[in-house]
Order: C-alpha cells, then structure tokens, then sequence
C-alpha cells in the first residue's frame, strides 16, 4: 500500500462509499474509475482500497470527520472495483445528525428509509429528536391537499427552530415536493434543499451543493428524475429488524382520475425478479420473518420487464425464500387481480390470508368518472372468487367521498356495497383537487357539509361491521408474529395475525421474534387482546 498526501483540488481514483457524492452508489460496478474534486477538506481520513471487496475505512473506529484535522491523505492499494460516479464542482465532507418527518404510506415511509440509509452512508447518525438534529427532511405526501397543509404548517414551527439554529438545514423531499419544487422555497425561503421521489438517489451530491450554496444563503432545488439504478447497494435503516418492505415497483400507470401518482412517481417502473429475490433473501439472513410486497399497483408487476415476469410468479418466489415466514403485498388494482393471484394466495402457506383491494365507490357511474375500469359487480365478482378460495381472508378497501359529481344516490350505491361486502376495515378519504389530474377540472363540486355527512354515515356503518368481525374472533386461537412491546402500554407486547389484526398481550420480551399461538380473550374495534394458548 502506498500513502499519498492528497492536495487541494487533486484528483484521487477511489473513495469510501457514502463519503462522496453518488459515488456510494456505484461502488460494486466493476472496471470504469472514479474522479474526484476535493476541496476545502478540513478533516484527515485514512481510506483502504482493498480488493476484490471494495473500498472501505480505515481504521474502522476513526473518528467523525468534524473532529480532525487536516492534513487529508489517501492510502491507495491495488483495487479492480471503482465507482461510475464524476462529481463536479466543489464537494465537502459532511457528518451530524438527521430527523425524517415522513407523510403519507407506506410507500413514503419505504422512502424514508431508503433516505435513512443514504444519510447513515453519508456519516450522519440519526437523531433522538428533531429538536437535536442538525439536517431535518420532510417526506411529504400529495394525495391529499390536507397532507400539504400539514407540510407547510410543520415548516413554519421549523423556521422558528432554525431561528434559534441558523446552521440547522431543512429539507423537503417526497411527492409535494416533486409536484410544486421550487414553490416550497418561495412560501417557506428558509428551506435548504427540495429534492423528489424520481432523484432520491442523488442525495448524497445534493447534500453537498446544499453545504456549498447554503452559505451563500441560496437553496438546492433539484427534481428532475434520473433512471432506477436497481443494482445500487444501498442497505435501508429499517425500523423493524423483523418486518420489511421490499419495493417491487414504482409509479402507476393507471392514471385514474382523481390521483396524483403518475405526476408524483411517474410511469410504473418494475424492479427486476433477481434483484428482489436478492434482497429478501439477505433480509432473512438479518432475520427479517415477514416481507411486504410494496408497489403503487404490485398486480401489474412485471409488464416492462425485458425478461417476463407477473407478480403471482414473483409472489410464489418470495414465498419460496428460507427464513420468511410470511408474506404480504400491497397496493392492488381490482383491474388486474386474476385467478393466478388468486391460486398463489391459497396454495402458499406463507403468504398471508390479507388483501387491500381499493374500489373508490359502490356507483358505477363515479367509477367510470374516476376512469377505474370495472363496476361494482365486476369488483365483487372477484371479491367472491378471493372469499370461495380462501374463506377466511380479511379485506380491506379505499372510499372516497364527495367525488365531483357525486349524488345521493350515488351515496346510497356506495353504502349498498359496503354493506354486502362486508369489509374487515376501510380507509376512507373525502375527495380533494389534486391540480394536474382530470378530475381537478371537473364540476359538479360537492360542498364540504355533504360529503363530511356521507363519511360520517359510511364510517359509522364500517364501525358496526368491523366490531361485528372482531367480536368473531373471541375465544378463537390466531398466529401471531410478535413485534416488541405494546406502544400504547409499555407492560404489554404486541404482535399481528395473519390477517393483519393487532393483538395485544402480556408476555417476556423474550417472545419478540416469535410466532406463537394466542387465544383471543378480548376484542376491540382496533384492536384484539390475547394470552399464551
């Protein structure tokens, strides 16, 4: 190994993933080098370059790189690994510490940990509280306009955090900012970085032009999309070690016409079969038990791909990885739910007896306005083939009221199927423009007190059914995956059945990780309380 002394401005040939820019992303591309500028390094960092394994610190326990000095020096060994990463411009090492706020689903909240991971790479280390933290981001949602003013209502109680701290960075990333990017700098100047859903993988560049323009008081603002890089090594911060997401796809092309999604993640965008195999085959080596299967429309998976694959193949795949224990997926488009699905459902024990398959409203004539493509007879026609397969799955769904448009009858029809249906639980949303989809210029608005009175008579009709359900549970005996303890009491560990239902009990800590058999002895409408069967 040699050791070079590495001026200001210099070109080096390789460096720590993570330490600078995009290249954390590349490091395991083989045959193409990587240049880049460094200046204004105020830190001394010992890297090894190592073969065939990659780039890697030395030593290991060095320390944050606030708290050295310089000189800054490299030691350069043989290595046939390098990034595909230029960098230009000026980059600056950076580390502290990181608070996410993350809106929205599940899909935002896989995000953030993508984010998590990125940052850690980056040698920021998360924060206690956002209060500590000296990089907050907001991963924001827009599917619904609510979610945007809490966005900007949140931002301003951090303008007076950065008030008291002027070196606090502030970022906003996720949907609203891929919708509306350079408008959150013009409402809210104190914001450091806007960054979207398309361009998450350029963080770690945009971190550092934030470092260099932030002091000249200017703001990152960057949302142009830039291709999945599926191959990239990226560990996500996970928050359970033993529940995970894994993303099959991004985007949708379904383009129904209340929705932002396509403007927000774009056209649906598969990830390949052996990427996903990989993945949950070293969560479960970490030991992950339950996979989740996530994705804006997970049915059309695969339609893209170059080699073929449909989601029931890639569904009885994951099944087939050691160590899983369960399986789940979500979201799902009544459209594309087939009897293969349906057949890979009920013949494989590991994959879970759940299903979320939204249908919006019980009136064919909304549907056809929302630009669904089934009616309410075609949905529960499939709703019947999950049930005569599978009798004792739970479904869930998505209802919107007050769509443009939407009369009483139309409400009736929508309380008519809810009622037949019988779902486990519903997530249900009154309609609010989204600028830029087809519905936004639509008439026939529905004022605000309509549409709170059919939610409330939906909500209160769901309530019934879902007590009645739960209430069937008593004295019955369900698997449970416990999860850690209980958040709502701390003397309690909590856990889910296979059909998604909480269940809460008092047991040792050493039962976290485990599926064990709970005998129901109380039933909630939220939730259900057990003990060892």
């Amino acid at each position: 190994m040699t050791r070079e002394k590495i001026a200001e401005g210099a070109g080096v040939l390789c460096a720590r993933p993570g330490f600078f820019g995009d290249a954390r992303r590349h490091m395991h591309k083989p045959g193409i080098s990587l240049e880049i500028r460094i200046s204004k390094i105020e830190a001394a960092l010992f890297i090894s370059i190592e073969s065939p394994a990659g780039p890697r610190l030395h030593p290991p326990d060095a320390p944050c790189l606030d708290s050295l000095m310089p000189p800054f020096y490299i030691e350069i060994g043989s290595f046939q690994r390098a990034g595909t990463a230029l960098l230009s411009g000026e980059s600056r090492a950076m580390s502290g510490k990181y608070s996410i706020l993350t809106y929205g689903g599940q899909m935002n909240e896989n995000d953030s940990e993508w984010i998590s991971g990125i940052l850690q790479q980056d040698g920021y280390s998360r924060a206690d509280n956002a209060s500590d933290a000296d990089l907050i981001l907001l991963n924001t949602c827009s599917i619904r306009d609510k979610a945007e003013h809490k966005m900007f209502s949140d931002l301003g109680r951090l303008a007076l955090l950065k008030k008291e701290n002027p070196n606090l960075k502030i970022g906003v990333c996720g949907c609203v900012a891929q919708r509306i990017g350079a408008e959150i700098v013009r409402r809210a100047p104190f914001v450091d970085l806007v960054f979207g859903t398309q361009n998450i993988a350029k963080l770690p560049n945009l971190l550092g032009q934030m470092q260099d323009r932030g002091d000249r008081g200017k703001s990152v603002v960057d949302i142009e999309p830039v291709p999945f890089d599926w191959d990239a090594d990226t560990p996500a911060i996970r928050k359970s070690k033993l529940k995970a997401f894994v993303t099959v796809s991004v985007g949708c092309n379904k383009n129904c016409s209340f929705c932002i999604v396509p403007i927000t993640r774009g056209r649906e965008v598969s990830k390949p079969k052996d990427v996903i195999l990989k993945e949950t085959r070293v969560l479960a080596e970490e030991g992950c038990k339950e996979v989740t299967l996530l994705g804006q429309n997970v049915n059309s998976y695969g339609w893209d791909l170059a080699k073929k694959s449909t989601f029931p193949d890639l569904l009885r795949s994951v099944a087939g990885v050691d160590r899983i224990e369960r399986v789940r997926f979500t979201t799902s488009h009544p459209r594309d739910l087939s009897p293969e699905l349906i057949d890979v459902m009920a013949s494989e024990a590991k994959v879970c007896e759940y299903f979320h398959l939204p249908i919006q409203s019980g009136s064919d004539v909304m549907l056809k306005k929302m630009y669904r493509g089934y009616t309410s007879r075609q949905y529960i026609y499939k709703v019947n083939a999950l049930r005569e397969r599978i009798p004792h799955i739970a479904l869930t769904t998505d209802f919107i009221t007050g769509f443009p448009g939407e009369t009483d009858e139309d409400h009736k029809k929508s309380m008519k199927v809810l009622a037949e249906v019988e779902f486990d639980n519903i997530f249900l949303f009154k309609y609010s423009i989204r600028p830029g989809t087809p519905a936004a210029g639509l008439g026939g608005q529905v004022p605000a007190g309509a549409k709170a009175e059919r939610f409330d008579d939906l909500m209160s009709l769901q309530r019934k059914i879902t007590e009645r359900k739960n209430q069937s549970l008593q004295g019955t005996t369900q698997e449970v995956l416990v999860e850690g303890p209980s958040p709502k009491d701390l003397g309690k560990l909590t856990g889910r059945t296979r059909t998604n239902k909480i269940v809460n009990f008092y047991g040792p800590l050493q039962m976290v990780g485990r599926t064990l058999p709970l005998k129901i002895t109380r039933c909630g409408l939220y939730s259900l309380e057990g003990k060892a069967a």
